[in-house]
């Protein structure tokens, strides 16, 4: 198990190299994570049997790590995924599925249902592998919270009772404060759960690591927990980010501006991966961060019309349309295909406060209703005939996933269907005439598919094959594969 001193200490990163690691040895090891908090999602079998199982989503961190182990990914590997839609309001997914009962208890109250069902997963994973490589959230020291959590201290105390608990502790060291983050929660944590704790591992180190000492002996001799290793600092590890925007523009090698719209609602951010990989890709929370960008993508949203109507108060809206003026191309995705319409229809909520016909930004003919329920889709697609200056993307088919409860159409002349799924469903467009540098599709993944990527970059980048491999490179370096065979042994 993997725990950590905070959230974004690396608990994700790490448990998806254990994972490859593990695989490499020849162990039948999959993931594990209680409850994902996340608006990154993928979507996968319920049941690990086939094309033909029905399907849900999980965080798109447990649907990598389910890769790196070299299984097909599926609910049982994060049973849980809480995706925010506002400050104070999740929306509660269940095995998969959007649970409206739950979504509409308070937290404390719904969390003895959602261990249930998190408990009989993990039941399964544990029955049907040799090793699971579980994953906590945030930290397992909020002693506020330690009643209900079953993602840290329940998981941990199933997994004891199946015979066997290896347990890390990852601090960010780069953020400073990582000794006293490492004791604090060593100090907070339930007596009863102190002996599974195997070792602390700092991550996202730079320099030289001999400076640490005397700190690791130091706390070794307070906790009697040995520090295991020192993770360096690893930008460009080639997987998405766990949530949020990147810290700092990519460097890529084509010379095409890319500028993100980073609005408070945003999901599916971490398809974006690749792309920062192979472009100059920014995320703009403002109307000055789109200035200089050749595109200009709306990602998907978790609340379309909240960010919408964020969007024109940044004066963003305006930006989009001088960015046509110049010759600029503007890309929609998902929720952001759905804005690029002129009308925006939820008359049951689905998105947010029920409401009538509201404008979208009338870039693109089109129409968005919400309805339940949500369409959950992991297909091929196939972009058809496009003009200028889309051309690269003509007869292009790869895979890719949709997440939405919009449908959405042209109800009048001035967009060309060029995307369909592969029941032949229209499910992109773009303008024709003055309108042709607007797309909009409602799929996700386009950018993932390393051939699309080159056609419109000119660019390759590293696979997720070669990335998986790299992070059980690293962890077989700066852990020592001694210490991970030990880990193992349990």
């Amino acid at each position: 198990m993997v725990w950590g001193a905070s959230s974004g200490a690396g608990k994700s990163l790490l448990a998806t190299a254990l994972c490859r690691w593990a695989a490499r040895q020849g162990l039948d090891v999959a993931p594990f994570k209680a409850q994902n908090m996340s608006n990154n999602a993928r979507v996968v079998p319920v049941d690990a049997v086939g094309p033909d199982s029905a399907l849900g989503e999980i965080g798109s961190a447990q649907y990598f790590q389910a890769l790196a182990a070299r299984v097909m990914p599926q609910v049982d590997h994060n049973p849980v995924l809480l995706k925010p839609e506002r400050d104070t309001h999740s929306q509660v997914v269940v095995r998969g599925q959007v649970d409206a009962a739950l979504c509409a208890q308070p937290w404390r109250q719904r969390s003895a249902a959602l261990a249930a069902a998190a408990r009989a997963s993990f039941e399964r994973l544990a029955a049907r592998h040799e090793v699971l490589v579980i994953e906590g959230a945030g930290s397992p020291a909020e002693i506020n919270l330690a009643p209900q959590d079953y993602v840290n201290l329940g998981t941990a105390r199933w997994a004891r009772e199946r015979g066997g608990l290896r347990a890390l502790l990852v601090a960010d060291v780069d953020r400073g404060g990582a000794f006293a983050h490492l004791h604090g929660t060593w100090a907070l944590l339930p007596e009863d759960l102190l002996p599974a704790l195997a070792g602390f591992v700092l991550n996202k180190f730079r320099g030289d690591a001999a400076l640490l000492a005397p700190g690791p002996q130091q706390l070794q001799a307070m906790t009697g927990v040995p520090l295991l290793g020192v993770l360096p600092m690893q930008r460009d590890h080639g997987l998405p980010e766990e949530d949020g925007v990147y810290a700092a523009p990519a460097a890529g090698r084509s010379e095409v501006r890319i500028a993100v719209a980073a609005w408070p609602h945003f999901s599916n951010l971490d398809e974006f991966a690749p792309l920062a990989a192979a472009t100059q890709l920014r995320f703009a929370r403002s109307r000055a961060e789109l200035e200089g960008a050749d595109w200009i993508v709306l990602p998907g949203s978790k609340q379309v019309s909240g960010d919408l109507a964020w969007l024109r108060e940044q004066g963003m809206d305006e930006a989009l349309r001088a960015h046509l003026d110049r010759g600029g191309r503007v890309l929609g995705i998902c929720g952001g295909l759905q804005m690029l319409g002129d009308w925006i229809d939820d008359p049951e909520g689905a998105d947010g406060p029920a409401h009538g016909p509201q404008p979208g930004l009338g870039l693109l003919p089109l129409t968005t209703r919400y309805t339940a329920p949500k369409r959950l889709r992991a297909a091929g697609v196939r972009f058809r005939t496009l003009q200028p200056p889309w051309q690269a993307l003509c007869a292009r088919a790869c895979n890719a996933y949709e997440i939405r409860c919009g449908r959405t159409w042209a109800h009048a002349e001035g967009a060309s269907p060029v995307l369909f799924d592969d029941a032949g469903q229209a499910i992109g467009w773009q303008g024709q005439g003055a309108s042709a540098a607007v797309l909009g599709v409602a799929t996700h993944g386009l950018f993932e598919d390393e051939a699309l990527l080159h056609a419109l970059f000119g660019q390759r980048v590293r696979s997720l094959e070669q990335s998986l491999e790299g992070l059980a490179d690293l962890v077989d370096h700066h852990l020592g594969a001694a210490t991970l065979r030990a880990l193992f042994a349990c």
